[in-house]
């Protein structure tokens, strides 16, 4: 992968989302520099599905300006841009078919597809595609038929897809969701240790919980009301006077070796 030094992976000025009568997000001003790891939180109904949607090019906004990757959204073919976004979503995992291999779950986004059929791959696309199952633990069931796994396991595979076409940004949207403890735990640890590489692309996560910012998370923000409530630095957002603020409820937050935790007060 090249590396870009700091190449404004996405730039929003002014970007609203309007449905009927009601304006649904923004306007937002958003700006992510390569090597920066986001984490994205609010309320249920605050807009981070909308502005996910944005992101990963599903949609665009009824006004503003939308740069990802340099390249401007309505001035550029969705199709090329896609292939330099990694995307692991639920409702994009949903139309995986359940009996193909695992393998072949990732090594098919190489063509940007789901389901293999007569595509022609190469070896260094198969070394790759091992190579993240290897990374998210789950190499040892590349033979075995995709609705056999686990949600964990799925939840691994999903990443390693979203990663293979080798993105230069990645969307996750609650990675975590849905997971017991040691399953959440284990993605997060395995996310944090594939994060450290420099060369490895800008990130944004999407949570509910503060939990589960992944570690080496290096900003976020919070979004309220279809607004941005506040971003930067992860340290100085994640704070207890703001998640009290954000979420109508006082909270205390701790942080201890880069993850965050909250109890009610």
């Amino acid at each position: 992968m090249e590396h870009y030094g700091e190449l404004t992976v996405l730039a929003m000025q002014g970007v609203t989302v309007t449905r009927g009568e009601r304006r649904i997000l923004g306007p937002i001003d958003f700006q992510i520099r390569s090597g920066e790891r986001w984490v994205i939180l609010g309320p249920n109904g605050a807009g981070k599905s909308t502005l996910l949607n944005i992101l990963a090019t599903r949609i665009f906004p009824t006004s503003g300006v939308v740069k990802i990757l340099d390249q401007e959204m309505g001035k550029v073919d969705l199709f090329e841009l896609r292939t330099r976004i990694g995307v692991c979503a639920s409702l994009l995992a949903e139309d995986i078919p359940d009996d193909e291999f695992v393998r072949d779950v990732v090594l098919t986004a190489a063509y940007a597809v789901l389901g293999r059929w007569n595509e022609a791959y190469d070896l260094w696309d198969e070394s790759r595609a091992m190579a993240l199952l290897t990374t998210f633990g789950v190499r040892d069931m590349a033979e075995r038929r995709y609705f056999t796994l686990s949600d964990g396991e799925k939840k691994r595979v999903q990443i390693a897809r979203a990663l293979m076409a080798d993105p230069e940004l990645l969307l996750l949207d609650e990675p975590t969701a849905g997971l017991d403890l040691g399953g959440r735990e284990d993605l997060l640890r395995r996310f944090a240790e594939f994060s450290i590489d420099p060369l490895a692309p800008a990130s944004i996560v999407v949570t509910h919980h503060i939990e589960e910012i992944p570690v080496g998370t290096t900003h976020a923000l919070i979004i309220k009301d279809g607004t941005i409530a506040i971003s930067g630095p992860v340290a100085n957002v994640i704070t207890s006077e703001h998640m009290s603020a954000v979420f109508g409820v006082k909270i205390a937050v701790s942080a201890e070796k880069g993850r965050f935790f909250a109890r009610s007060l």
